[in-house]
């Protein structure tokens, strides 16, 4: 097997030779329910702690349809009165976060988007017109991740999406984020290392510890390619350029449990995995023997998009 080191090589002038990256905007979507104020809320003071701006999102739907973060389902007989009320509610919204807790000197810029479709549709439109970093949206209900899959418009977005997507759910503690564990399968192990200098950058703005982590089942891992990947976790540590970092390689029956344990045992503040076909969180979305893990989800669970 290939050394870790020889992919480091490959990314060492996109990632290692910018270690002050920047997220410049937040890109936060709401349908103005509890779940989606919360979202709102943790993005907000996010957005003070990485010195970043803010866009508030409201997709305005003029046909029914299960309603999902961000979208709102409104009748087209009276379109032009609720759109209104949509920028009415995003309005108020951002007067409610300029005056939420403050948590640095920072005060994020606040713009509101009050458009027609879905929020895949109004979140791509946005993305080729404006520059944004980060995706934040909440998880509808009791149920997690699960709940907010509902709608394939939601599902596509996250398919197609080329910037990070940051699940917050409704048991998420509106705090500094402390520490970030990084989920890696080494499958692609060139496409996780890109994954892994973003996260890391995320990781330098908020001063937050990073935990690279490796769920290996020993029925499916050749001893082989355990002791590379756990070498591998060990060259990356090594290879970066910051130095909170720290790596666990655990051994579990089922990834999410392990990554479960991993989260209540570490204190993890944020989660982080790359979506691709075939791995964790596709199987996640998809539904699987991982989707207790997407009920019971309690911390924030940032998406990197495939082509990272």
């Amino acid at each position: 097997m290939i050394k870790i080191t020889y992919y480091i090589k490959v990314v060492d002038d996109i990632y290692i030779n910018q270690p002050n990256q920047k997220m410049k905007t937040i890109l936060i979507a709401t349908d103005f329910s509890d779940g989606a104020t919360h979202a709102a809320n943790y993005g907000y003071l996010l957005a003070q702690q990485i010195k970043a701006n803010v866009v508030l999102c409201n997709a305005v739907s003029v046909t029914a349809e299960l309603p999902q973060a961000g979208l709102s389902v409104w009748p087209k007989d009276s379109y032009e009165s609720l759109l209104q009320a949509s920028i009415d509610d995003t309005d108020q919204l951002k007067s409610d976060l300029e005056i939420f807790s403050v948590i640095s000197d920072f005060r994020p810029l606040i713009s509101c988007i009050n458009q027609e479709g879905t929020i895949q549709t109004v979140v791509e439109t946005l993305i080729t017109t404006q520059t944004i970093d980060l995706i934040i949206m909440g998880t509808h209900g009791s149920r997690g991740l699960n709940s907010f899959m509902l709608g394939n418009h939601t599902r596509g977005m996250i398919d197609e999406a080329q910037q990070p997507i940051l699940f917050i759910p409704p048991a998420a503690k509106i705090k500094k984020v402390k520490k970030i564990a990084f989920a890696a399968d080494f499958k692609y192990p060139k496409k996780d290392l890109v994954s892994f200098y973003s996260v890391l950058a995320l990781a330098r703005l908020l001063d937050a510890e990073v935990v690279l982590t490796h769920i290996y089942n020993e029925k499916h891992n050749s001893p082989e390619f355990n002791d590379w990947a756990k070498q591998s976790l060990i060259e990356l540590r090594e290879s970066s350029d910051y130095e909170a970092i720290t790596y666990k390689f655990l051994q579990n029956e089922e990834t999410d449990s392990g990554l479960n344990l991993l989260c209540e045992q570490e204190n993890i503040g944020l989660l982080a995995m790359v979506h691709r076909q075939h791995n964790f969180f596709d199987a996640l979305i998809n539904g699987s023997k991982t989707q207790q893990m997407a009920e019971d989800i309690s911390i924030p669970l940032l998406v990197l998009p495939v082509n990272n």
